[in-house]
Parts: C-alpha cells; structure tokens; sequence
C-alpha cells in the first residue's frame, strides 16, 4: 500500500508545473520567521525588477516624446523640403511652386523671403529671423495654423503688420497694435556705403507654437512687405515644401525633380537637422542600454535569493525526492518561485511605469508647485511641457527582456536543487 502510494507521487508530479509544484512553490515564497531574510531578498527583487521596468518604459516614453514633438514642431514650421534658386535668382517662384504642389506626396508649398534683423521695442532688443508670406500660406502653415493666442491674421496682407512669437512679444513687452522695430544690416545703398535698413511694424497677431527657439525669434512679415524691406523685389528667397510622409523624403525628391523645372538646390529636413537628431537617436540606445543594468541587477538578485532558499530549504528538498519527487519536478518548483518573481515584478512596472510615462506632465506641474522646483525649465529646453509617447513596441521589447532575463536567473538555482543529494541533505536529521 506503501509502495502504491510512493509510486504514484511521480505520476502526480507528472507534466509541466503539476498542481504539487505550484502548491509548494508557493509555500516557499510565504514569509516565515526562519526564513525571514530569504524573504527579504524575494521582496527586495521583486521591487529591483518593477523599478528597472517602469524605469525603462517612462524613459523609452520620454525619448520617443521628445523625438516626436521636435520633429512635428521643427519641420511643422521649417518644412521638409527646401528649394533654392542656382545659377539665377527665383524669380520665376510662381511657377516653380505649382509645379512643385503638382509632385506625389506634396501637401503645401508656398515661397518665402527670409532675413535675419534685430527686432527692438522701447523696453529689450533681440535678433530674430524675419520669414516674409503670404496670407493665404500662413493660414495653412502646419506650425501657426490654430496656433494664433491674441490678434488675428486676417488681412495679414493688407494690414502690413507682423506675427510675432509669444516668447518674443512677453522679451519685448509688446502687445497688440504696438510697434516692433526692425534694423536690417543691409539697406539702402548710399554714397557712404550700404546704410542698415530701419522701419517700425504694427504687431498685429502672437502666435504660440510651443517651442520656445520658435516663439522667441521668429516674425512673420507680409510677402511684398518682405521682398522691399530685404531688397529682393521680385523674388523670393526659396520655396518651402511640406511631405505627407517626412519618412519617404527620398521618393517626393525623385518626383520633385522630374517636375521643377530649373536649376534649383534641393535640401531636406533630415540634412537640416541630421546632427539633432542623430544624438537624439544615440542618447536613446545609450539610455536603454544603462537602464537595462538596473534589470541585470535585479535579475541577479533573483540568483541570490533563490540560492540562499535552496540552502534553507535543503531538508525539504530532501524529504520531497526521497518521497518519489523527480529532479524535473524539484526544478520547475524552483522556477515558478524565480519566474513568479520575475513575472509580478514586470507586470507591476509595466503598469507603474505606463502611470507615470502617461501623467509626466502633472506629475512635474504638481512636484514643481509642493516644492518649489523647476523641473524642466523652459528656457533650457526646446519645449514647453514634459512630452511622452507610449509606443506598444517599445513596452513589449521590455517586458520580453525581463521576464527572459528573469528566467534565466533561475536556470542556476533550480539546477543546483535538482541536483541535491537527499540523502546528504537527510543526513544528519
């Protein structure tokens, strides 16, 4: 009867993580008095795996955030693609630009003058770039479009007025309907050589884009206003294009060469801001590759908590093979504490860490007002606010990653108490 009952422990403990090896791994994992520290390294583990994991989900969040917002506000307001006149002036900008609007991909094109000048009020000076359009081109321009805080762009032409950043207008105290003086280093032509070019503008609209480089140095002006005031009567100083994909840049150029119809130098938003975005990318790989260390770590005190439960756990172990257990059945045991770590661990940092990477803004506003901080300053940063973009495919890249780091923790430890000799474990008991 003995023997029957001996016999049929193996055929219970049969399969992958029979009911046995469930119930006693998790009776290892119970805090016990004589267990007390084997515990505390469960414990201590488990809080190392969420940190590494939420850690990695809010910075990976963060870095995609910050990639996003720059690219849509730096090409939204630059463009994506540049045309400017070789070998003759872009007189002819006009028809240049219907043909461009005519090649797959193109969204909006409009022709511009641009110049640097130093914009002064009664009160602060400053450099700004000086953009001349059209009105019906910066309705439709993707940066100011919806973006117009106080004024109104309306009659933008007729007007002969200017649309300022925010930023710029609170630097020079101005409000609506006051004058911004701008100084052009290159005027008129004297007998005493080039005199600087010095004329006043009503501020008739502020814009906000919400980038600080933006909003504090760039002036749009009309676009007959802008070719007198720069000396470019009769033309424009390039034409700029907007893509519905910026990511296929190199198919709308393949187009937009076989349409443009003159000599002309062609640049992009990936050659204008290559080096950015380029270090934007790099700090990414750098940032995943040391926050990865922190579930190495982790994954490295699942080793050591589990070795220190098979030395405390020993006369069980004992006492389970000689009652029938198999090596299988004493390691899967041993894995399900280790991977039960590993999987409660990664799942409350994924939804920690999707918590904070979705609420980083409030979470700064909030800190920022209890404490008195600045974090994230405006005038350091390009951006206004904390920006965080969750993407699936980085949270599974992840997950994958620690709960495969976690599983190998056990792979050690589990062995080595598949391998224990019960009857030296029993010996001296």
């Amino acid at each position: 009867m003995q023997h029957s009952a001996a016999a049929a422990a193996p055929r219970r403990a049969a399969g992958v993580f029979a009911p046995f090896e469930w119930a006693v791994a998790l009776r290892y994992l119970r805090p016990r008095r004589s267990s007390g520290f084997v515990s505390v390294l469960a414990v201590l583990s488990f809080l190392g795996v969420l940190l590494g994991v939420a850690q990695l989900i809010i910075v990976m969040s963060v870095m995609n955030g910050f990639r996003k917002e720059l690219l849509e506000k730096i090409i939204g307001v630059n463009g994506h693609l540049f045309v400017q006149a070789a070998d003759t002036p872009l007189t002819d900008f006009d028809e240049v630009a219907s043909r461009i609007a005519k090649a797959k991909g193109v969204t909006v094109v409009l022709p511009m003058v641009e110049g640097q000048a130093l914009a002064s009020s009664p009160y602060q000076s400053s450099g700004v770039l000086v953009r001349g359009v059209r009105e019906r081109d910066l309705k439709r321009l993707p940066g100011v479009e919806g973006k117009i805080q106080l004024g109104t762009i309306e009659g933008f032409d007729a007007e002969g007025g200017l649309a300022i950043g925010q930023r710029l207008a609170e630097h020079l105290s101005l409000r609506i309907g006051d004058s911004l003086t701008l100084v052009a280093p290159k005027g008129a032509q004297t007998p005493f050589g080039t005199a600087p070019r010095i004329k006043s503008y009503p501020v008739t609209a502020i814009f906000r884009i919400g980038m600080s480089e933006f909003d504090g140095t760039l002036v749009y002006m009309p676009f007959e206003e802008a070719q007198l005031y720069f000396n470019k009567e009769g033309e424009a100083s390039l034409i700029e294009a907007f893509v519905v994909d910026p990511d296929r840049m190199d198919e709308v150029r393949e187009s937009i060469d076989k349409v443009i119809g003159r000599p002309a130098i062609m640049t992009d938003w990936r050659q204008r801001n290559k080096t950015f975005f380029d270090a934007l990318a790099v700090e990414r790989s750098v940032m995943f590759i040391i926050l990865t260390m922190n579930i190495i770590v982790s994954a490295l005190g699942i080793v050591s908590g589990l070795v220190m439960l098979v030395k405390d756990k020993g006369r069980a172990i004992g006492v389970l093979r000689s009652m029938g257990a198999t090596r299988g059945a004493v390691m899967r045991i041993f894995l399900i504490i280790g991977g039960g770590i590993g999987i409660v661990g990664t799942a409350a940092g994924v939804v920690v860490g999707l918590l904070v990477a979705r609420n980083l803004e409030p979470i700064r506003t909030a800190l920022n007002t209890m404490f008195g901080l600045n974090l994230f300053p405006k005038d350091l940063y390009f951006l206004s606010h904390l920006p965080s973009d969750v993407r699936l495919s980085d949270v599974v890249a992840v997950v994958a990653l620690a709960l495969g780091l976690s599983f190998l923790a056990t792979l050690y430890p589990s062995r080595r108490a598949a391998r224990l000799d019960p009857v030296e474990a029993l010996r001296y008991e």
